[in-house]
């Protein structure tokens, strides 16, 4: 059972190994960018080399100096904030049903994990607290949230969590030196974003939380944006953030000259991370931070 235990132990060594070598291969530019005030954002935490939403991949995306993990955030059945992306359980663990469906002991119960490799057997569901208690402060966080039409007071129970935070969350509360000072290179930047594809659920979260900056995503049935929606979207939110393929040179001057930023997602290969930083865009959300 000890040698059982010790091979399981080493593997896991040797996997970590893996990921850091390749991610400092396959996206050896990123460093560069970072010098030059662009914010890498690792979606769903480090999720090209670790399972999604995990503790693993949020840990994996701090140590390869992510500036911000971008997570999703649903409610369970108690009415607890859990960290998800999919509306069911079913693509990520081996249950199946909404996740409204179960409550929050119920999906931390789950192996979200084994789905990406055997070795991530031990990584469950996580709560909204369990990750802001762990990286609030430690890294910057773009808090994504999902389905608000299927959670009712979702926006209220996140701006609860963000105040009880005890941040604010200001760029200066971070401890991490040399990401405080990446992240002071970028005007009126936060340690907390919020972002959402609903507009509602969005202008809602600014007038609970004015002081943390709100981010709109922008649906490709919904491209290209009117120039008078994108005044609307500008009169409250801070980033306007769009799929790297809509991007092009026009789109993001027009978001610029509204003194607003835009993020590109999800960028997972080097020649579209060169030519997002061509454009100018304020941060890229990758599955390879590096």
């Amino acid at each position: 059972m000890a040698s059982r235990r010790a091979s399981v132990v080493w593997r896991k060594i040797g996997l970590v190994l893996f990921i850091l070598c390749s991610a400092a291969l396959t996206m050896s530019a990123a460093g560069s960018h970072l010098a030059e005030g662009l914010l890498i954002i690792a979606h769903r935490g480090a999720s090209g080399y670790a399972p999604e939403n995990t503790m693993a991949a949020f840990e994996l995306a701090e140590r390869l100096g992510a500036d911000f993990i971008e997570f999703d955030v649903q409610m369970s059945k108690d009415g607890e904030l859990v960290v998800i992306h999919d509306v069911t359980v079913d693509r990520t663990t081996a249950f199946a049903g909404n996740v409204n469906g179960y409550t929050l002991s119920e999906l931390q119960g789950m192996d979200a994990g084994s789905y990406s490799h055997a070795d991530y057997a031990d990584e469950t569901i996580l709560s909204f607290q369990e990750v802001m208690s762990r990286f609030a402060g430690e890294i910057g966080l773009l808090i994504e949230i999902k389905n608000p039409h299927l959670y009712p007071g979702i926006e209220e129970k996140v701006a609860d969590a963000v105040r009880r935070s005890g941040l604010g969350l200001k760029v200066a509360g971070l401890r991490d030196t040399d990401r405080l000072q990446r992240m002071e290179n970028i005007e009126n930047s936060s340690a907390i974003i919020i972002q959402s594809f609903d507009r509602v659920s969005i202008r809602r979260m600014h007038a609970l939380l004015p002081e943390i900056p709100v981010a709109v995503l922008v649906h490709k049935d919904q491209h290209p944006l009117p120039a008078e929606t994108l005044d609307e979207l500008a009169s409250y939110s801070s980033y306007i953030n769009y799929s790297h393929d809509l991007l092009d040179g026009e789109l993001v001057r027009e978001i610029h000259k509204r003194n607003r930023k835009v993020m590109a997602w999800t960028v997972r290969n080097e020649r579209d991370m060169e030519r997002m930083k061509k454009l100018g865009v304020d941060g890229i959300i990758t599955d390879f931070p590096g």
